[in-house]
């Protein structure tokens, strides 16, 4: 990020980091090859830090969407928030990981309409939720529905966007230094 930091304080690292913390950057670091610079600025609150990585994991697994839905859900409420550290780490994972197609990661990180109209409804309707704080109208949540969503998709929805605060809030405020592996992925600010 190029923003200047708003608050002073150090990232902590495995050595620094209490015990549950220095275990999930230990893990990280493991699994990636490296710790991304949030992780660190997060776990200076270790409740902070534990409770992005629970409601991560839990998205990813028992909310009901695909690899790429997920990307779609995360870039949605970081393009709302103007996160463009976590814009650039999920554009990296639709693209490498998730296989989102190339057309709709475009889309999503231009702010134009998705070729595939249901990625294209789940990102419409994301968005709705993060900017009017949960309560989009009662149309939104037909047509996403219709779209072929689910009543779970609504609440994974709101998982996602508890996820992505945590850590859009938390780059805006230390103004986390975009890691090397994203740095392909990196937005204009």
């Amino acid at each position: 990020m190029t923003r200047t930091p708003l608050l002073d304080f150090t990232p902590v690292t495995p050595e620094t980091a209490s015990d549950d913390v220095a275990t999930i950057l230990a893990a990280t670091q493991a699994k990636l090859g490296f710790i991304p610079n949030m992780y660190g600025y997060m776990g200076a609150l270790p409740g902070v830090l534990t409770g992005y990585m629970a409601a991560y994991a839990s998205f990813r697994e028992h909310a009901g969407f695909t690899p790429p839905e997920q990307e779609v859900v995360f870039l949605s409420v970081s393009a709302v928030n103007g996160c463009s550290y976590c814009t650039a780490a999920h554009s990296m994972i639709a693209d490498k990981m998730s296989k989102l197609p190339a057309d709709s990661l475009e889309a999503l990180r231009n702010g134009s309409p998705l070729p595939d109209t249901k990625l294209q409804a789940l990102a419409l309707f994301t968005r709705s939720m993060v900017e009017t704080r949960g309560m989009p109208q009662r149309a939104e949540v037909d047509t996403f529905l219709a779209a072929g969503f689910t009543s779970q998709h609504v609440l994974g929805i709101v998982q996602a966007i508890a996820c992505k605060t945590y850590s859009n809030f938390v780059n805006h405020l230390a103004a986390t230094e975009m890691d090397a592996a994203f740095a392909d992925y990196k937005v204009a600010e």
